[in-house]
């Protein structure tokens, strides 16, 4: 996601260089500081007319003189726009330290949501209006890596402490406490730049394609058949075209290929916000709403089928409830969660520890409660893989609120947008395949007609 001597916070890894930009840059030109001591060029040119009779200017020395204007002008609309930069980063700087509260009065979020909140605005600012195969534009490219490199820069002052031993200049050796990376940062931020430069490799490799997009309001008034035709509740997206006989086999191949790596991708951000997720700290006040009992916060039906049998299969019970949208799919994530914390709490304390032995004991109450807890977890699981669109759940959104580790607050943001780059990429991409497939289809069925005419006999 530049010299890293630019700015203190500015790293760089060999692995995405390709998308490197410097966050601020120096202007190319110098000022005299001090325009008493230094005589100007316009006074050393009035004494040397005074003294000598100068020739008038050549076609050269006229196509020179405008040469270093345009460099002039091009050096004063650079710097223009590097102080323009710089008053961006030192607002969003500002909104930081001040927890989104322009009041001052320290009744903002606190520093971890800011940063959660500015990554995901980010990337809405960015990605929001992206609604086809293409690469971003220079100019969202730019502020896209140039604000990332300044956010994800806070990861390299979270460390941890770790007892080590150094040797003096005697030969002896004392203890010390060195400072490395935090082992969450040290081993996801790494992994989620990587995944950031692939996804962002593969809308670049749009670039010259076969097909096109044409707005689906302009398209309607078309007498042209279309291929593609998508669902009225997305009717402002464009709608991807493709020529008559369809794309060839190479770019069919090459779109099903970069449609794997992108659905590869998704899936493992998607794990990667599960963990950190997972490692955040439970909210009390999401503890205080959980139900008395797991059966009360499942219902009855999904209940008698997760506690009967040896065998739990999730994507049965998936297939009896017949969810049919991501809101009956997130309604049932919710309560399946719920019932899973209650559960586990439940288990936790159904463990009895002796005072002397400190030997721990499962009754078979609390073996049942951690059965039924295991088995709502994969029916979670199973849950997001049908619809990995699905929104955060009740837990998630209370988890990021109350969250006031800075960072894990980097890395779940990081990865979310990413998950949802990544979907967005996955369906784009099927579009573009259903569009292909509808004008094969078509094309096929107009020449078995012209066969069909062809070898037919004549009235």
């Amino acid at each position: 996601m530049g010299d890293s001597s630019a700015f203190p916070g500015f790293h760089n890894h060999s692995y995405d260089r390709d998308y490197a930009r410097p966050l601020f840059r120096v202007a190319s030109f110098s000022e005299s500081s001090d325009g008493h001591n230094a005589p100007s060029p316009r006074g050393r040119s009035m004494g040397r007319m005074a003294s000598f009779k100068v020739a008038p200017p050549s076609r050269l020395s006229q196509a020179m003189s405008k040469l270093s204007m345009k460099k002039l002008q091009q050096a004063v609309e650079e710097k223009s726009m590097e102080d323009e930069e710089m008053e961006l980063m030192k607002e969003k700087y500002t909104k930081l330290l001040l927890g989104e509260d322009m009041s001052g009065g320290g009744k903002g979020v606190c520093t971890a949501v800011a940063i959660s909140n500015a990554i995901t605005n980010l990337y809405a600012t960015v990605f929001g209006t992206c609604h086809r195969l293409q690469s971003l534009s220079p100019e969202k490219k730019s502020k896209w890596n140039r604000e990332m490199d300044c956010l994800l820069s806070i990861c390299e002052y979270i460390v941890e402490f770790a007892p080590t031993v150094q040797a003096r200049p005697d030969g002896s050796t004392h203890g010390v406490m060195a400072t490395s990376p935090r082992s969450d940062i040290l081993m996801n931020l790494p992994a989620l730049e990587k995944l950031e430069t692939m996804l962002l490799g593969i809308l670049d490799s749009f670039d010259k394609a076969e097909f096109w997009y044409e707005d689906q309001r302009k398209q309607s008034f078309s007498e042209n058949k279309k291929s593609f035709k998508r669902n009225e509740d997305k009717w402002w997206l464009p709608e991807p075209c493709v020529p008559e006989s369809g794309l060839s086999d190479c770019v069919h191949r090459e779109l099903q290929h970069k449609r794997d790596q992108a659905s590869q991708i998704h899936k493992m951000a998607m794990e990667t916000n599960s963990a950190i997720l997972s490692e955040m700290q439970i909210p009390l006040s999401y503890i205080e709403t959980l139900p008395k009992t797991g059966k009360v916060g499942t219902g009855d039906v999904i209940y008698r089928y997760m506690s009967s049998g040896d065998q739990f299969s999730p994507d049965h019970l998936l297939d009896f409830l017949n969810l049919t949208s991501e809101h009956e799919a997130l309604e049932i994530a919710d309560r399946v969660e719920a019932a899973m914390y209650v559960w586990r709490r439940k288990a936790n304390m159904t463990h009895v520890v002796t005072k002397w032995e400190n030997v721990t004991e499962l009754n078979a109450d609390g073996d049942k409660n951690l059965i039924l807890a295991s088995r709502a977890r994969s029916l979670l699981l199973c849950l997001k893989q049908r619809f990995p669109g699905l929104s955060q759940t009740t837990l998630d959104t209370s988890k990021i609120q109350y969250n006031k580790d800075i960072g894990q607050a980097i890395l779940e943001s990081y990865s979310r947008v990413l998950e949802s780059l990544a979907y967005n990429i996955v369906s784009w991409i099927d579009d573009v395949l259903l569009a292909d497939e509808n004008a094969k289809q078509g094309n096929s069925t107009r020449i078995q007609k012209q066969v069909f005419s062809q070898v037919s006999p004549q009235r």
